[in-house]
């Protein structure tokens, strides 16, 4: 009977990337309706395409580490690494997207 049992630590690996693919199915729910509404004043939306790109990278990643966890696919741990650094770079460059609108439209 001990042997069936399974560790906190155990089941939240198991689990989580799956919650993890709930979540963001709801993100890209509320980005379609994002790009779909028609803003009545002009809005700079280039940040959040990239903001899109993060979250379709990162569900690329929860998929494989979903799949991995269940022993469908087998990829080494360290390819999260590459994702998880594509995501970062995304970010870093989305904010400083953002940082040069703003500094532009402060001097008009």
């Amino acid at each position: 009977m001990a042997a069936l049992m399974v560790t906190f630590a155990d089941g939240m690996n198991l689990a989580a990337p799956i919650y993890n693919l709930a979540l963001v199915a709801i993100v890209v729910f509320m980005f379609i309706k994002l790009f779909r509404t028609r803003p009545v004043l002009p809005v700079y939306m280039t940040p959040w395409h990239y903001m899109f790109g993060v979250i379709c990278v990162f569900i690329i990643e929860e998929i494989i580490t979903v799949l991995r966890a269940t022993g469908v696919f087998v990829v080494e741990a360290y390819i999260n690494g590459f994702f998880e650094l594509v995501i970062v770079s995304l970010v870093i460059y989305l904010l400083l997207l953002q940082r040069e609108h703003i500094i532009k439209n402060r001097e008009h």
